[in-house]
């Protein structure tokens, strides 16, 4: 009998906000892609559900803020080639954070394993539970939700 050993990935997408879950993620995501020697692609999403109208009518506000979340994208970034992993992109969207990364983003790079935390920013804890149960319901790749 041959012996088990785990699946191997070769490419990882790891889906980060500022939650502590998801720096839990990114801790297990980046460990994964060393020792797999995988590709890693670093996943945000700006919510505009979280903006009042004002906000989210505002060019200035969206491209602001939108510019903030790709400069915290590219801290992982650089964490992540820091850890030792070589292969290293970032994505940055705007939407629906469940649904971008299930129907546009993993069907645009076809990664193999997403990891995701459970919970999201702002205390919303409800919100991102029912997004990490929708990305774990509805990828068509496995999903690994850390707490």
């Amino acid at each position: 009998m041959s012996e088990m050993s785990p699946k191997e990935f070769k490419h990882i997408l790891v889906g980060v906000d500022d939650s502590e879950d998801a720096q839990l993620a990114f801790r297990y995501a980046i460990n994964r892609a060393k020792t797999d020697h995988a590709k890693l692609t670093i996943v945000s999403i700006l919510e505009q559900d979280n903006m009042n109208v004002y906000e989210a009518m505002s060019k200035d506000f969206i491209h602001g803020q939108r510019a903030d979340l790709e400069e915290h994208v590219q801290k992982y970034a650089k964490l992540a080639k820091q850890f030792g992993v070589t292969d290293v992109t970032t994505v940055v969207d705007e939407g629906d954070p469940g649904e971008m990364i299930v129907k546009d983003i993993i069907p645009a790079i076809k990664p193999d394993l997403l990891v995701i935390g459970s919970i999201s920013k702002r205390g919303v804890r409800k919100y991102f539970g029912s997004q990490a149960a929708y990305m774990a319901k509805h990828s068509p790749i496995s999903v690994l939700v850390i707490r």
